[in-house]
């Protein structure tokens, strides 16, 4: 028996693609002896193991690794439905409030909020809910719908974003309206131009010819048509069910809004220090001039062009080019679906005037006191300026000061760097919030922002910002 069999022996390792994985990456060499870990970038191209094998072990350690992420955010979350009264997102669904992050025992906000960074630190009371949000599966990564988009995808398309080995894991109460309303900035009069529909390949003709420009429409074609993407395509190691088309840009980006999916940002190694990223809207891009929550890609086109041949395979292009990569022509492909994604609107805002700023014949007393809290002992226009929120930059908040560096299911605690301002117009319709989804409510971001920035807040300061916030 050669040195390898009897290593396989002795372990018990049956699977050869277990064996192969080993010794791709370093763990036991070719003549059995233990080898030194190898650093690599690179996802192998090879196929280890058959569908079926993949498939089945995945299906038999799924009900473990989703109890194991569900037991997280109901550790970190008060995860209940209670909406607020009166207040809803675009069309008729209810807006969540209250502060959902669970404190340490014994601990309140206003201890907190009297407390320096080391202290808490050194105490281990930093909320939990406040630190980075790993992946459903973090060391798998990868695309993950909510049921909401893949039941209407398979009604309209017979298409299947089913993952056999995950499912979505915020409550769908906590996620944005579906399908989100979408309004342009060319027509305005006509408000909701979906119609209260989800766009897709199969009804942006009917709903749009007439009201685009030739360009516009292909623009808006080529969003909502499905390419290949590392989880989904016709390769052995997809993982869904079936061979499967790929994804369009608006499945995540579902009306130009977001549907809450997420996935891990492919810019950074090793796997666990990479970032769960929420699908951010696209409503008002026109107005922006950086694109992706951390890459900072500086147009539209560049954001629309990167998505396809990088991000939608963990940016390793030589997997890419294995599961098909869609390849966009830069002058009119990219540029005809840049154009669309520009005249994406913010929803209207009724109580605001022309420069952002509420109309005090509007607005309530709590609505203007929340505003003098934003512009004011809140800090929030330092970043958030202007008359749609956003100084257009990077700030980074240096809130690994609170905790220390730690693994929690696969993913590394470790600092977020910078991060771009997201304009807050329209952002009682786009939870949950942060770049990677960990704040479930407008209140809970208050209460991030306050503790990060030391602005000690006072109850009703906190209640009156929050009721700002939401006419924007």
């Amino acid at each position: 028996m050669s040195d390898l069999k009897r290593v396989i022996a002795a372990a018990g390792i049956v699977s050869a693609g277990i064996v192969s994985a080993c010794l791709l990456s370093g763990r036991v060499s070719a003549s059995g002896q233990d080898a030194q870990p190898v650093k690599n970038s690179y996802l192998s191209v090879d196929d280890k193991e058959a569908f079926s094998q993949i498939h089945d072990r995945m299906v038999a350690a799924k009900p473990e690794i989703m109890k194991r992420q569900m037991d997280l955010l109901n550790e970190r979350y008060d995860l209940s439905d209670r909406p607020a009264n009166g207040v809803t997102m675009d069309r008729s669904k209810p807006v969540q409030e209250g502060v959902r992050v669970k404190l340490a025992a014994g601990t309140t906000w206003s201890q907190l909020n009297h407390m320096t960074p080391d202290e808490i630190r050194e105490k281990g009371v930093f909320p939990q809910g406040f630190l980075p949000l790993p992946h459903a599966n973090h060391p798998e990564g990868g695309m993950v719908f909510p049921k909401t988009e893949i039941d209407e995808l398979n009604k309209q398309e017979g298409r299947d974003l089913t993952r056999f080995d995950l499912d979505f894991d915020i409550p769908n109460h906590f996620l944005p309206e579906f399908p989100p309303a979408l309004y342009l900035t060319t027509r305005p009069d006509l408000g909701d131009v979906s119609q209260g529909k989800l766009v897709t390949i199969d009804n942006y003709y009917a709903l749009f010819s007439g009201v685009l420009n030739p360009k516009q429409l292909e623009g808006l074609r080529l969003l909502v048509t499905p390419f290949p993407q590392q989880q989904f395509n016709e390769t052995v190691d997809r993982r869904s069910d079936k061979a499967s088309r790929g994804v369009a840009c608006l499945d995540c980006h579902a009306n130009g809004n977001t549907n809450g999916a997420f996935h891990l940002v492919g810019d950074i190694r090793p796997q666990e220090f990479r970032h769960r990223i929420e699908t951010t809207p696209l409503r008002g891009v026109n107005i922006q001039r950086l694109f992706g929550s951390q890459r900072a890609l500086k147009t539209v086109e560049d954001f629309t062009e990167f998505e396809q041949r990088a991000a939608y395979f963990d940016g390793d292009h030589v997997i890419a080019a294995k599961k098909g990569v869609n390849v966009l022509e830069r002058g009119s492909q990219v540029h005809f679906m840049a154009e669309f994604e520009e005249i994406l609107d913010f929803p209207p805002a009724p109580k605001l005037a022309w420069d952002g700023k509420l109309d005090p014949a509007k607005a309530t007393p709590a609505e203007l006191h929340g505003q003098e809290v934003f512009f004011g002992k809140g800090r929030c226009a330092e970043c958030h300026s202007g008359s749609y929120y956003t100084d257009n930059s990077m700030h980074d908040l240096h809130a690994e000061r609170f905790y220390n560096q730690h693994v929690v299911n696969g993913m590394m605690m470790a600092r977020d760097g910078a991060i771009k301002t997201f304009p807050l117009r329209g952002i009682k319709d786009t939870p949950p919030y942060l770049h990677d989804g960990r704040l479930l409510t407008l209140e809970d971001t208050v209460e991030y922002f306050n503790l990060v920035l030391g602005t000690k807040l006072t109850d009703q300061e906190k209640k009156d910002l929050v009721a700002f916030m939401r006419t924007l």
